[in-house]
This record gives structure tokens, C-alpha cells and sequence, in this order.
């Protein structure tokens, strides 16, 4: 399958749950997944750790900010994925995050470990429950070199908000070329990165949480190429 046709598979599952993105997951040999009981307010992931010796965690998260069920359909408008309904009216795309999704499993062979989450639009509820409950996971975690969270607007933005050292964004900015944003929020990075450093980096989607919302497709194959030669590197680990 075409990288191009892999975002726009992820771009229309269902918007309003996660499991379509956690069932193609849960497909991957030796994957560990955990839910909370009750699985109150996504409090779930999926963790496949990587074969590399020296590896990073890739995250992303498998909600979107849609909650209503709706059905959508994809379609391309100059040079972008939009969503309509069946009404034929822009609707919210959900490329925050399925697009960090499809870019999870595109690199899902790379031998670096992959880690989903939920419910980060819902106020992260997803990774605090992690955090807390499961230390086993964060231990593992961070005995990686750093993270890397596809899960940012724009084409050639990153942040690492507070799990970032000076070194970390400048190796960042060095091997990526793109640029540091002062525009930041939380991400699910910012709770999972204790010991090591984190960064968010652009898939290029654009107006997240609106009806208008779109993503440049050459844009999101940009990253996706660009963490492809990342990863093929020697990776030298950033505590934080």
C-alpha cells in the first residue's frame, strides 16, 4: 500500500472511537495491550517495544476531538485530505491524531517501539492513568534514547514543552530541519517522559478541531521520510 493511501485508510476510520486504530495495532506480534477495568474515559494503550538496541519510543494518540457519531467521507482539496458528511458539509477530518496513527504504522518494522494512546484529547486522561498505574511500562519507557510524538499541526514544527534539554532541541533542529515553535500544548509526552527527553513533531494537519480542518498530505509524507531517515541512524540517548 502507498504511504499516501495508508493516511487516508487511518483518516477514515470512525471518528468517535478509538478501537478501529487499536484492532489494526493489536495485529503486531508481541504487542502488550491494557485497559483500565472499567475502561473509563480511554484509559487503555497499546506498547510494542522495538528491537533496535538503541531506540526511541514513537507515540500518537488513537481519539480524536470528535465524539458525535457521524458518518464522513475523505475527499482531496487542493493538495489536501478534508472531511464532508453526508450532507456534503465540511466536518471535522480527525487527522489530530489519526494521521500520528497511520505514521505509527508505517514505521511499525523499523525496530524502534511504538506507543498508542487514548483519551490525550480528554485531558490526557488516557497516559495519566498510565502513568499511575502501570510503572512497569514508564520504566520501560525510559530506558529508551528519547520520544518522538507525531502529533502537531503544521508542516515543519516541533516542541518538546518542558522534556526537552538545550542539547535535545538542538540535535532535533540539526536532524530534521525544522524549526522549534514557541506555540505549544500539552501532549501525552509530557507525562511519559521522566528520564529521557520528548519531542512533538508536525504531520501536517491544520485547523485541529474544527469543520475546516485538513492536512497537506506531501507535508505529512514529508515527516514520515524524514523520521524513516532519523531512525535508520546510530540514535545517542538524551536523559532529561
Amino acid at each position: 500500500m502507498k504511504d499516501i493511501d495508508l493516511l487516508k485508510e487511518f483518516l477514515e476510520f470512525p471518528r468517535w472511537i478509538s478501537d478501529p486504530v487499536f484492532d489494526r495495532f493489536k495485529t503486531i506480534d508481541n504487542h502488550v495491550y491494557r485497559e483500565a477495568d472499567d475502561m473509563h474515559e480511554g484509559r487503555r494503550f497499546l506498547f510494542v517495544n522495538g528491537q533496535k538496541e538503541k531506540k526511541v519510543v514513537l507515540v500518537a494518540h488513537a481519539d480524536t476531538a470528535y465524539y458525535h457519531r457521524e458518518k464522513h467521507f475523505v475527499e482531496v482539496e487542493d493538495g489536501c485530505f478534508i472531511a464532508v458528511n453526508e450532507a456534503g458539509e465540511r466536518t471535522l477530518l480527525g487527522a489530530d491524531d489519526r494521521a500520528g496513527c497511520a505514521i505509527l504504522w508505517a514505521l511499525k518494522d523499523s525496530g524502534h517501539s511504538i506507543l498508542v494512546t487514548d483519551a490525550e484529547e480528554f485531558n490526557l486522561f488516557g497516559t495519566t492513568w498510565l502513568v499511575k498505574d502501570n510503572p512497569d511500562i514508564v520504566q520501560l519507557l525510559n530506558q529508551h534514547q528519547f520520544m518522538i510524538q507525531f502529533d502537531r499541526r503544521y508542516g515543519t514544527d516541533f516542541v518538546c514543552v518542558n522534556v526537552g534539554s538545550d542539547d535535545f532541541r538542538d540535535y532535533i533542529r540539526e536532524n530534521t530541519n525544522y524549526s522549534e515553535s514557541r506555540n505549544s500544548t500539552r501532549t501525552d509526552i509530557c507525562l511519559l517522559c521522566t528520564d529521557i527527553c520528548g519531542v512533538n513533531i508536525s504531520v501536517g494537519y491544520y485547523d485541529a478541531h474544527t469543520v475546516k480542518e485538513k492536512i497537506d498530505y506531501n507535508q505529512w509524507l514529508h515527516t514520515l521520510n524524514m523520521a524513516r531517515r532519523l531512525l535508520s541512524r546510530d540514535l545517542p540517548r538524551f536523559k532529561l
